[in-house]
């Protein structure tokens, strides 16, 4: 048998490509409804992959992006939270101004009432050093003409006498302390007991016998007696009484809050001050407001 020459053995190959081609194109129009045999094949493998890797990446990306989104809205709250503070301090510091202030008018208000009477403004500068002297700072002395024995009152009432004056600054005596005193009476009777300090927030009215009539809730106010202070200013008020022997024991809540004093008035004179309606006690006889003549300071 003869041969085949090379060159039909090309032919022949060249031929089984073609058909080959025909067929698998006859066979990829007859799926197009299908889809693509191939494409079918590769996308049915791959997609497993494909959903795998999505699904990873886009757990991953979500973390990522929570954890950043994390870290932001803690950052605005630590923000939130430092505003807030300050916000908080400038409330407190209005509030502070805003009292102040009140306080300020108040005196301003006491001091246009009684334009006959010297009186010189001081704030407090500081208190005592010793829980067994009651005292506070001044911070005005003797270049403002404030002396010894001057008596130290708000407008609500008496607060204490000064003790040691210097150039800028002056000690007061607070009328709680033990070692302090004031010469008062009963607003209504008129009857005159010294009143003194027991080193506790209320103060003692003194040497009251037990069958004198004295009421809880009985105003008490100066005197005048003592040289140091004008009469009917405001000691207390009467809030608890029990029997002694041989003197009742009375206790009176003062009219000034000595726990909280920022701004004081000291006295210059002893000349009786003018009482609003609702703190002034029936007038004193002349002979009275003889007894307490005035101090003129120092120059």
């Amino acid at each position: 048998m003869a041969a085949i020459p090379s060159r039909h053995k090309s032919l022949v190959l060249l031929a089984g490509v073609i058909l080959l081609q025909v067929l698998l194109l006859a066979m990829q129009i007859k799926r197009d409804s299908q889809g693509r045999l191939i494409r079918t094949w590769t996308v049915g493998a791959v997609s497993p992959f494909e959903r795998a890797g999505s699904y990873v990446f886009g757990s991953f990306r979500d973390t990522w992006r929570n954890y950043f989104a994390l870290r932001g809205t803690k950052k605005d709250n630590d923000d939130l939270r430092r505003e807030n503070d300050a916000l908080k301090l400038r409330v407190a510091q209005l509030e502070g101004k805003a009292a102040e202030a009140d306080r300020l008018a108040g005196l301003l208000h006491f001091r246009q009432s009684q334009t006959d009477v010297p009186m010189v403004a001081a704030r407090v500068i500081g208190g005592g050093a010793s829980t067994a002297s009651q005292t506070i700072e001044l911070g005005r002395g003797e270049h403002d003409g404030i002396r010894k024995n001057m008596g130290v009152i708000t407008p609500d009432g008496v607060v204490g006498k000064v003790i040691e004056t210097y150039p800028n600054t002056a000690q007061v005596l607070l009328l709680t302390d033990r070692e302090s005193g004031v010469g008062a009476m009963l607003a209504d009777s008129r009857t005159q007991y010294p009143v003194g300090g027991v080193g506790e927030p209320l103060i003692s009215l003194k040497y009251v016998p037990n069958d004198d009539d004295v009421s809880v809730g009985a105003r008490v106010v100066t005197s005048g007696m003592d040289k140091i202070f004008p009469r009917d200013l405001p000691v207390g008020t009467v809030t608890e009484i029990k029997p002694g022997n041989p003197f009742k024991q009375i206790r009176i809540k003062p009219a000034a809050n000595l726990e909280r004093l920022e701004e004081v008035l000291v006295l210059l004179t002893l000349h009786p001050l003018k009482q609003s309606d609702s703190t002034s006690a029936q007038p004193a006889t002349p002979a009275a407001a003889n007894s307490a003549p005035p101090q003129v300071p120092n120059p």
